[in-house]
């Protein structure tokens, strides 16, 4: 990639991130029911990104006397993982988070390296359920369940 596209591309996430943290102070601190409020997770994603972008900054200043060579664009693994992202958003509540977050991993370890599908499984399954078994049993907050036809 250009760097200038990187160095717009870093303020550009920099002001969501700093978007998603004011907007975090907005939401209530706990819910009902549960432990971890809404407002936690988009502190976090905020945060992360703010970091993540600052990096990218500082890197596209590193890298400027460094010539980059031109990186021909992949316009189908970017609208698989783009159509990807958008069933699981839609499928989130219907599957149950385990389900929909396996197969929304799977797809996207798939893209990147086709050949490692056992280790893409493995993966998928282990992030799934861990983040799943923390944030409801350890933290105890509330995730969408498993569907009614799987229990």
């Amino acid at each position: 990639m250009a760097i200038k596209f990187d160095q717009i591309a870093s303020v550009l996430f920099l002001a969501v991130g700093v978007l998603f943290i004011v907007g975090s102070k907005n939401l209530d601190s706990s819910s009902y029911g549960s432990a971890v409020g809404p407002d936690i997770f988009p502190l976090i994603l905020g945060s992360a990104l703010v970091l993540l972008s600052i990096r990218l900054f500082y890197e596209t200043f590193i890298t400027k006397n460094h010539q980059r060579t031109k990186e021909k664009l992949q316009y189908k693994p970017f609208l698989i993982i783009f159509a990807a992202t958008l069933v699981y958003v839609l499928t989130l509540e219907t599957i149950g988070y385990v389900i929909s977050t396996f197969l929304f991993l799977f797809v996207c370890f798939q893209m990147m390296e086709r050949s490692k599908v056992i280790l893409s499984l493995i993966i998928s399954a282990c992030f799934s359920g861990l983040v799943y078994f923390l944030y409801v049993e350890v933290l105890k907050g509330t995730l969408p369940n498993w569907p009614i036809w799987f229990l």
